[in-house]
Order: structure tokens, then C-alpha cells, then sequence
């Protein structure tokens, strides 16, 4: 069934990271872009963004570590979204993600993994590909 309204994407920082400058800067363009963001901030747990993601019928779930504990923090918060029956919510992630990890992170569920440097516009495009195919084309007719 396809959505109305703007998209909805859940943003968080999980683990102990406390660098959120990269992710306030996705926030903002994905606001720009005409997105409902909902940013739970730092620090939070893998149960606490599902748990988020759910209760705010998110259609994504965007994931940023610079502090080298993707695997464990992103895998986490897959697994959980498994067990609550919501993988139909899309996985994104950011950050310093080691070019050998990028595989298990995509097996893990992650549709898109972006390192420093991804330009904004790049981000926002893939998620109106994946989420809303056709309406950015629809928006220039």
C-alpha cells in the first residue's frame, strides 16, 4: 500500500558516540527535502529506536557511529526489528564504517551505508527512490 503525506525517517546515534554533527546535517536536509524527521539524539539503545520507529510509523531508520561500534549497534537494532515484525521499515546508516564491514551490514539489512563526505543530496535521492519511487519525477513534471 502506498503512503501519503511526507516521508518519515527516524535518525539516532546509538551507543556512546557523542559526535552528532554529521547526522544533524542529514536531519536538515532531509527536512529540506520535505521529510518528517524525527531525531531521538544520543545516545540511545538499539530497543529504544525500535521502539520509536514503531510507535512513530516510520518508513526508515537512519543509523549514524563514528566511535567504531556500527556492527554492533546497527546489527542490533536489524535483529530487533526482525523480532517486532517490522522489517518492512528501511535500514540507512553513516559513518566511519570500514570498507570490510560494509558486506555484514548488508546482509544484516542496511539498504544504504554512506561514509564522510556522501553529498546530502545523494542521500535524500536514494531514500525518494527507494520509499517513494516516481514522485521526484511527478514533482518536475
Amino acid at each position: 500500500m502506498a503512503r501519503s503525506g511526507p516521508i518519515r525517517i527516524l535518525l539516532a546515534k546509538p551507543g556512546l558516540d557523542g559526535h552528532d554533527r554529521g547526522i544533524r546535517l542529514v536531519l536538515r536536509a532531509l527536512r529540506d527535502a520535505g521529510m518528517e524527521v524525527i531525531y531521538t539524539g544520543l545516545r540511545t539503545t538499539a530497543e529504544q529506536i525500535v521502539k520509536a520507529a514503531i510507535e512513530e510509523d516510520v518508513e526508515a531508520i537512519g543509523l549514524s557511529s563514528l566511535s567504531g561500534a556500527h556492527e554492533t549497534h546497527f546489527v542490533e537494532v536489524s535483529r530487533i526489528l526482525k523480532e517486532e515484525n517490522a522489517e518492512d521499515i528501511l535500514l540507512f546508516g553513516g559513518g566511519i564504517i570500514p570498507q570490510q564491514d560494509i558486506d555484514s551490514l548488508k546482509e544484516a539489512g542496511f539498504d544504504h551505508l554512506y561514509p564522510p563526505g556522501t553529498p546530502l543530496e545523494q542521500i535524500v535521492a536514494d531514500l525518494h527512490q527507494q520509499l517513494r519511487p516516481g514522485e521526484m519525477e511527478n514533482d518536475n513534471a
